[in-house]
């Protein structure tokens, strides 16, 4: 068997809100993986919003999300994955507890995520145990096993911490993916272990940073090219190998799942500030937290709500 990790994120761009990065881990056996897992599970689940006749839409998140649609299918899809690892999260905190507990003690410090624990995610429930049910059908009957979701979550005052200490946020973003790529490595490399990861700004090469982030280990360069940078680690007779791929979030379903969990979650938490923010004043436009838009955002509540006192590291990214 190998167990087959996808890793992306979501809001390594704006300049409110978290960024946050995921990764969905899978167990199939060694003849499928090289095979197209949409095709495998074609029962359950499709890449294209047409023609879903309720299987569920597993894509880039950027074609799951839109402004009409809002988290409709990402929040289908995640929460439905969730229920097939036994869990049934009711509130954000419940959800957020599932995924990356280690933030729930900093986002208690935010005014503006003080009502997370009263937060109600979709009430569907019986839409999501047809549709789980369908999936972990589908799943067992290809040899196939959902293990876990998990993100790594860097609040604003956090992440701008992070981007101080190492003077660059494509650090504080290479430093989240390690967390959950050594997750993953002591979890699961007594298998298999084949961990794809959305290439992070064009970069090619990876042995520096990993190096920095994994030094106690042997590395080996496999591959790099400008599709796929793809390297080994390995110590103590355990090992896994790394592959950094253009365009993942579309061509490999660990990895586009992934992305749903991390756009889900980051929309939720920016959903927050618009509620809290707009309870002072409903005349307010929401904001995603990209700079055009979030600059609008700070400016007419610093315009607007003058009475209204917030932490500005807490809001605002130093970069």
């Amino acid at each position: 068997m190998v167990v087959l990790v996808g890793i992306d994120e979501a809001g390594f761009g704006p300049i409110m809100g978290p960024l946050v990065v995921s990764s969905s881990a899978f167990s199939l056996p060694n003849h499928l993986l090289t095979s197209d897992m949409w095709q495998i599970l074609k029962k359950s689940l499709s890449n294209r919003r047409k023609r879903l006749a309720g299987r569920l839409l597993i894509t880039d998140s950027k074609k799951a999300y839109s402004r009409t649609l809002g988290v409709k299918h990402l929040e289908r899809t995640v929460l439905t994955a969730v229920r097939c690892l036994g869990k049934e999260p009711t509130t954000l905190t419940e959800l957020i507890e599932l995924l990356c507990p280690s933030c729930l003690e900093r986002l208690s410090d935010y005014p503006w995520y003080e009502e997370a624990g009263s937060y109600r995610l979709s009430a569907n429930v019986a839409d999501r145990a047809i549709a789980s049910g369908v999936l972990a059908d589908d799943l067992a009957s290809n040899g196939v096993e959902l293990l876990e979701l998990k993100s790594c979550c860097l609040d604003v005052a956090y992440y701008n911490k992070m981007v101080a200490s190492v003077k660059n946020k494509a650090n504080v973003l290479f430093t989240a993916t390690s967390q959950l790529i050594q997750r993953a490595y002591d979890n699961f490399a007594g298998d298999d272990l084949q961990i794809i990861v959305d290439r992070q700004g064009g970069r090619i090469h990876y042995r520096k940073n990993l190096q920095r982030m994994f030094g106690d280990m042997e590395l080996k360069i496999l591959r790099e090219s400008p599709e796929t940078s793809s390297y080994e680690l390995q110590a103590d007779g355990k090992s896994m190998q790394l592959h950094f791929v253009v365009h993942a979030d579309e061509r490999f379903l660990p990895v586009s799942l992934a992305s749903m969990v991390s756009k889900y979650l980051r929309e939720l938490l920016i959903g927050n500030i618009n509620r809290y923010f707009a309870g002072f004043d409903t005349h307010l436009r929401p904001t995603a937290g990209y700079w055009k838009d979030g600059l609008r955002f700070i400016e007419e509540i610093k315009t607007n709500l003058p009475h209204v006192q917030f932490n500005s590291n807490q809001l605002i990214r130093c970069r």
